[in-house]
């Protein structure tokens, strides 16, 4: 199925560009994600005549994507959490915990945000965590896991 792309989506292309997907990933993340419409002649002609203000937008999401990066790079986050002797914890620490934790530092941050690729931190100590704000921007925040008192 051939789409146009609304915005720029990772390893697939970017504004404006006309792909080929399957039907399914089109149907069920892209065109209800508002991230894409159909490639017919009809949307052709209404995307290039909205191109320029979907340009615009673009440019401001990734002017404030860069902006919270910056303010993630100054927050150095501590978790308290149950741990036993050896270091290990009681549980994990989410990427849910760690979005809420910089949320309450002061910078926006949604749970998706949060990649965490090996899975929930399980260990006391420092931990590099990514947070990936927009398609081209990403940061990495420290996170700093206390035994609990």
């Amino acid at each position: 199925m051939d789409v146009i792309l609304l915005e720029k989506v990772a390893n697939l292309g970017d504004l404006g560009d006309k792909v080929s997907v399957k039907p399914g990933y089109a149907r069920n993340y892209l065109l209800p994600q508002k991230k894409a419409k159909a490639a017919t002649a009809e949307n052709l002609k209404e995307f290039e005549e909205s191109r320029a203000e979907l340009e615009r937008i673009a440019a401001e999401a990734l002017a404030t994507a860069e902006a919270r990066a910056e303010q993630l790079a100054t927050i150095k986050l501590e978790i308290a959490h149950q741990a036993g002797e050896e270091g290990k914890l009681f549980g994990s620490v989410t990427g849910a915990e760690i979005a809420a934790t910089i949320t309450e530092a002061g910078v926006e941050v949604a749970k998706s945000e949060v990649r965490l690729p090996v899975g929930p931190l399980r260990e006391l100590g420092d931990h590099e965590v990514t947070i990936q704000l927009h398609t081209d921007v990403s940061c990495d925040v420290t996170v700093v896991i206390v035994a609990e008192e």
